[in-house]
C-alpha cells in the first residue's frame, strides 16, 4: 500500500461526491476536449483536472472472429457485445507483435518491442522462465508509471510475462511494481500446458526430449563400459567409469527436473513481491483473479485508478470450470471463450454497481490473434478463430495474427455504437491513457503509438497512422500504408512463413511459425494486397497487371527506409544468457527447489447464479 500522504494528494477533490457531480465533470471535460465550448478559466481548470478511471482488459490468444460483435453467431459473448454497443468498436485494430511477451511490451510502452530489446534475435521469441534474467528494461516507461506520478492508484491483476528479476531473487527489476503498478496479483509468467498436472510437456519440449535421449544413450554406454571392464575385456580406471556415471546422473537429473519442476517453478501466483501459491491450482485461478479485480475496484472507487486486468483466458491449457464445460458449440475452446465473457461481465458489473460507469474509460482487446497450431492429442482445434483473416499467432505479417478486437466505452464522452475502420494499434493505448490521465508522453525516445482520443470522439476522420510496420522477432515481415486520399489500405509482405502442410494456414509440426531461416519465404518482388478489397489476403496483385503496384511499392519502401533510421541497438532481453533458467533467480516460497505454498482462500465459484 502507498503512503497516506500520497493518497491525500491524489486527484481532484470530490471523488466521493454524488454521481451528478461526476457526470458534470465528465461533460465539462468532454466539451472542452471537443472544443464545443469555451469555459471560464476556473471551469476549464476543473475540467482539465478531471481524471477518469481507466479499466484495461486484455484477453490472451483470443481470435477476433470469436466475438459476436465481430461477426461470430455461434459463440455467446453478450457482455463484450454489450460493451461494443455502448461504446466504439475498432475494426482495424492491430497488435504490434504476434506473440505474447513482445506484444505486451509494446502495449505497455507505446513502442515497438525491439526498441526495448523485447524481441527475438534467435529461436526464442518470448520469455521462457520466471527465473530468466531477461525482461522489460528498467529504463522503459509504461503508462502505469506516468499515471502513478499523476496520482492514480495503479493495479495489475492477471498475467504479466515481462520478467521478474535481473541479478538476484529479490531485486525484482522487471516486476510490475518496478514499472509503475503499485499493486500486483497474478501470474508473473503465462499459462502453458505444463501448468496442467495432466498436460503434455510444452516448454522447451524438444530440448527436454533430447536430454531424455542423451541420458538413455549415455547410460547404455556406461553400462557397457562397466560390464566390459568387469569381464576384463578392457581396462578402464574406476574413476573414469565413476565420472561417466556421474555425467549420466547429471543428464538424468536435468531431464527429470525439466518435467517435474517446470510447473512448480513457472506456474505460480504472486501478490506484490510475495509468492502466494506455488504451484498454482488452475481450477481456482480465474476465481481468485476475479475476486481481486472486483476488490480493487471497490477499494479505489473514491479516487482515480488505472486497473489492467490481464486475463489468463483463452490460452491453452484452456482451464474451464464445471459451470461452463460442455455448454458451447465449439468444444473446450468455445467453453473457455464463454467463461471469459462471463468474467468480463462480472468486472463490468463491479464498475456499474460502484457507480463508476460514466467516469470510467473501459478498453477491451487481445494481445494477438488465435493460436491455429494449438491441438489436442486427437487433433482437435484448441485455438481461436481469426475470422476471414489469414494466419494466426506467431506470424509477423498475416492479418490473422495481428488483427485483434478493440472496444472502448466511456458513456457521455464517446458515442455509443460507433464503428471506426481506420488502422489503429495496441501501442496507441499508451499515449491515449497518458493523455486521459493528464500526463505527458516522453520526449526522449521514439513513441510509435498515437492517441486515439480524437479518432474515438470523431474529431479526426482518419487515423494518425499513415504507415504501420509488422515484425516477426527482429525481422520486418510486412508494412501497411493507409492511403488517405483514396481510403485504400495497402499491405506489402516481404517475408511470410511456410505453412506445414502448404496451404493449411498454420505451421503444424513447428509449434509456432519461425521468423527466419528455412521456415520462411523471402518474396522478390514482394507480395502486395489491397486490404480494402481483399481483407483475407487471398489475391496478391500482379506486378504486370496492376498499374499501381510499383508506385505503392516505392511509397511503402520510402516509409520503411525512414522507419529504419529510427532504429538503434539495445541489449537483447531474449538472448540465450538472458532466457535460460537461473536457480538464483527462481521465485520460491518454502524450501528450494521444492518450492511449495497455497493461499488460505478459495476462488469465487465461477458461473451465473442458478
Amino acid at each position: 500500500m502507498r503512503p497516506t500522504a500520497r493518497r491525500g494528494a491524489r486527484g481532484p477533490p470530490g471523488r466521493a461526491a454524488p454521481a451528478a457531480r461526476d457526470r458534470l465533470a465528465v461533460l465539462l471535460c468532454v466539451r472542452l476536449l471537443l472544443g464545443t465550448c469555451k469555459l471560464p478559466a476556473a471551469a476549464a481548470a476543473a475540467a482539465n483536472a478531471f481524471q477518469p478511471n481507466i479499466l484495461l482488459i486484455m484477453a490472451d490468444d483470443l481470435g477476433i472472429g470469436d466475438l459476436g460483435c465481430y461477426g461470430n453467431d455461434t459463440l455467446r459473448t453478450p457482455n463484450i457485445d454489450r460493451l461494443a454497443e455502448e461504446g466504439v468498436r475498432l475494426t482495424q485494430h492491430l497488435a504490434a507483435a504476434p506473440l505474447c511477451t513482445p506484444s505486451r511490451a509494446a502495449f505497455l510502452t507505446g513502442r515497438h518491442s525491439f526498441r526495448s530489446g523485447m524481441e527475438a534475435s534467435n529461436g526464442y521469441r518470448a520469455l521462457q522462465w520466471n527465473a530468466g534474467s531477461g525482461g522489460l528494461p528498467e529504463n522503459e516507461t509504461t503508462f502505469a508509471k506516468i499515471l502513478q506520478q499523476r496520482g492514480y492508484a495503479t493495479g495489475l491483476i492477471g498475467k504479466w510475462h515481462q520478467g521478474v528479476s535481473c541479478a538476484s531473487r529479490g531485486d525484482h527489476c522487471h516486476h510490475p511494481l518496478h514499472h509503475g503498478f503499485d499493486y500486483f496479483y497474478g501470474m508473473p509468467f503465462t499459462l502453458i500446458d505444463d501448468c496442467d498436472p495432466d498436460g503434455l510437456p510444452h516448454l522447451d519440449a524438444a530440448l527436454r526430449a533430447k536430454l531424455g535421449r542423451y541420458t538413455q544413450v549415455m547410460a547404455l554406454g556406461v553400462l557397457t563400459l562397466a560390464a566390459a571392464n568387469t569381464c576384463r575385456l578392457i581396462s578402464v580406471p574406476r574413476k573414469a567409469v565413476a565420472g561417466a556415471a556421474g555425467l549420466v546422473l547429471l543428464f538424468f537429473l536435468s531431464w527429470y527436473a525439466s518435467f517435474g519442476f517446470v510447473r512448480r517453478w513457472n506456474c505460480i501466483l504472486m501478490r506484490n513481491h510475495d509468492v502466494t501459491e506455488q504451484p498454482m491450482v488452475l481450477e481456482r485461478a480465474a476465481g481468485l483473479l476475479l475476486k481481486e479485480a472486483v476488490s480493487y475496484i471497490q477499494r479505489h472507487k473514491h479516487e482515480p485508478f488505472l486497473l489492467f486486468v490481464s486475463l489468463l483466458h483463452v490460452h491453452v491449457p484452456l482451464v474451464t470450470t464445471k459451470a461452463f464445460r460442455g455448454k458451447s458449440r465449439h468444444g473446450l475452446y468455445g467453453d473457455n471463450v464463454e467463461e471469459m465473457d462471463w468474467l468480463v461481465g462480472e468486472i463490468l458489473n463491479a464498475i456499474e454497481e460502484n457507480g463508476l460507469k460514466n467516469t470510467t474509460f473501459t478498453y477491451f482487446t487481445s494481445d494477438h490473434g488465435g493460436h491455429l497450431e494449438a491441438r489436442d492429442e486427437g487433433g482437435r482445434q484448441l485455438g481461436g478463430w481469426n475470422g476471414v483473416y489469414r494466419g494466426g499467432k506467431g506470424m509477423g505479417g498475416w492479418e490473422g495474427g495481428i488483427r485483434v478486437p478493440g472496444i472502448v466505452r466511456w458513456p457521455g464522452a464517446l458515442p455509443a455504437g460507433r464503428v471506426v475502420a481506420e488502422p489503429t494499434s495496441l501501442m496507441d493505448v499508451f499515449p491515449t491513457v497518458v493523455q486521459l490521465g493528464g500526463g505527458q508522453v516522453p520526449q526522449d525516445r521514439v513513441i510509435d503509438g498515437r492517441s486515439l482520443v480524437p479518432l474515438l470522439q470523431g474529431a479526426d476522420v482518419h487515423s494518425a497512422h499513415e504507415f504501420l510496420f509488422h515484425y516477426c522477432g527482429k525481422y520486418l515481415h510486412a508494412a501497411r500504408w493507409h492511403q488517405r486520399a483514396s481510403g485504400r489500405v495497402w499491405k506489402v509482405h516481404y517475408t511470410t512463413p511456410r505453412f506445414q502442410p502448404a496451404g493449411a494456414g498454420a505451421c503444424y509440426g513447428r509449434g509456432i511459425c519461425p521468423c527466419s531461416g528455412e521456415g520462411v519465404t523471402q518474396h522478390s518482388p514482394p507480395l502486395l494486397f489491397d486490404l480494402s478489397a481483399d481483407p483475407s489476403e487471398a489475391r496478391p496483385l500482379r506486378p504486370d497487371s496492376e498499374p499501381l503496384y510499383h508506385a505503392v511499392l516505392a511509397r511503402v519502401g520510402e516509409a520503411v527506409a525512414r522507419h529504419g533510421e529510427t532504429l538503434s541497438p539495445v541489449p537483447e532481453q531474449f538472448s540465450v544468457s538472458s532466457i535460460m533458467w537461473k536457480p538464483w533467480l527462481q521465485p520460491c516460497c518454502g524450501l528450494f527447489p521444492f518450492c511449495s505454498c497455497q493461499e488460505d482462500q478459495d476462488g469465487a465459484p465461477l458461473g451465473p447464479e442458478p
